[in-house]
């Protein structure tokens, strides 16, 4: 299915995605919300599909190598304004896409930032989400989200991050809206509510699935990414 088609059908069944709500944090997608997405796909671990094997990428740090500066760059060139404070993201409703509805990825609890992208990284984050979901049906893996713990940070966040953090960035990508990361170490199990409970994937076999979906959209240069070891995290930027 297009992405055209993809996004049309999702923003019918979630009219949220294109409504400016700065103050939620955090949404709840269920299984039956992927299945109003999606109505016409089987994603049972046990579909009748060929499976496809797991092959990961040779060096994840190889593979996503994308440095501050580089991404920065990006996020520069693609970004809005840097965003001052969750007041400031108010007055910016109409430059940014709300995702905290996506139905192709789970959006962790934030403390340190907002579920806002510019609309080009939203098209980024639905296709990653669509992807990860399409390869595991081909590999005949359970469905899982994947799971993002950062989108748009606001300059408050960054000073109040910087605090206790001391690897946080003063001039973070995240403050462009064109950033997000979505960790490696652990996954959204969807169940279904019809059928029998769906056995959790081992996340080191989700994150090589991922690594395959991550490093196709970086090779058709779609962003830039970088394997992060202490954040447990790929930090990705639109390009």
């Amino acid at each position: 299915m297009g992405i055209v088609a993809v996004l049309a059908v999702v923003r019918a069944e979630f009219p949220q995605l294109a409504e400016p709500r700065i103050a939620e944090s955090h949404v709840e997608v269920n299984a039956d919300s992927v299945a109003a997405a999606m109505p016409h796909t089987d994603f049972s671990a046990t579909a009748t599909a060929k499976k496809h094997k797991i092959y990961s990428v040779p060096s994840f740090k190889a593979c996503f190598p994308d440095t501050q500066s580089v991404q920065l760059a990006a996020a520069m060139k693609w970004g809005v304004k840097r965003v001052k404070n969750r007041e400031d993201a108010e007055k910016r409703k109409s430059e940014l896409v709300y995702v905290g509805a996506n139905p192709y990825v789970h959006i962790d609890k934030l403390y340190s930032s907002i579920p806002y992208l510019v609309p080009r990284a939203a098209v980024l984050l639905q296709d990653v989400g669509q992807a990860f979901f399409d390869s595991l049906y081909v590999k005949g893996i359970a469905l899982h989200r994947p799971i993002v713990t950062s989108v748009l940070r606001t300059e408050a966040d960054v000073t109040k991050l910087r605090r206790h953090n001391g690897n946080a960035t003063e001039n973070s990508c995240h403050l462009y809206g064109t950033t997000f990361d979505i960790c490696y170490n652990r996954y959204e199990t969807v169940q279904d509510p019809d059928g029998p409970a769906r056995r959790a994937v081992r996340n080191d076999s989700l994150k090589y699935v991922l690594c395959e979906v991550l490093r196709d959209m970086r090779e058709q240069g779609r962003c830039y990414i970088k394997y992060e070891v202490k954040q447990g995290c790929f930090h990705m930027t639109v390009r």
